[in-house]
């Protein structure tokens, strides 16, 4: 049977703060390269919480096929957040970014961005997006919304590495700020495609 969204919606919390931010404080220990876990190890920190013992995998296989940012991922029976850990710094391999890539955030923040660049603000990377929805998504939670273009060439020759996390998921320690601009949705998405 499937879980209702508003079930489903709280379920994800659950494996949000499991996977990605205090995995140790209910006994769960994540794969220190890569932040996995397998499932029946998560199922099991799931049932540990008796509000919570009810749930199959199959909800579990629900939450990550359902997730609207594509957050979890589940892989050869481990499962793990793909990206927006606080917890242990996981590593992730350099990848070949597209030339733009977007980031989602609000105008209260925008002044600051463009003096300081973009930094991690209390997570392990700055999280960026090889199209505008994603970042629509990410930046839309606080306040007027503001899309940032990231030009990934000039950030490059300054010395940032761009990896990949998945599902045209990008990260970075720190985008320098005149690496960034204001995208406007006359701008046309697909330059980042060329």
């Amino acid at each position: 049977m499937m879980l209702d969204q508003t079930i489903e919606k709280r379920l994800s919390k659950w494996m949000t703060k499991l996977l990605r931010h205090t995995p140790e404080e209910f006994g769960l220990v994540l794969d220190s390269e890569d932040g996995s876990c397998t499932v029946n190890d998560l199922l099991e920190t799931i049932h540990a919480e008796s509000e919570w013992s009810w749930v199959k995998q199959e909800d579990i296989e629900q939450v990550v096929r359902n997730s609207e940012k594509q957050r979890f991922e589940i892989k050869n029976g481990r499962i793990r957040a793909r990206y927006g850990h606080s917890h242990n710094k996981i590593s992730y391999a350099p990848g070949e970014q597209p030339a733009v890539l977007y980031h989602g955030t609000n105008k209260k923040a925008l002044p600051s961005i463009l003096i300081e660049g973009l930094r991690s603000m209390g997570r392990q990377y700055v999280h960026l997006s090889e199209g505008t929805d994603f970042a629509t998504l990410a930046g839309s939670r606080r306040g007027e919304l503001i899309i940032l273009k990231v030009d990934t060439l000039s950030a490059a020759q300054l010395g940032v590495t761009f990896y990949y996390a998945g599902n045209e998921v990008w990260l970075a320690d720190h985008v320098p700020s005149e690496s960034c601009s204001v995208w406007h949705p006359q701008e046309k998405e697909s330059e980042n495609h060329e």
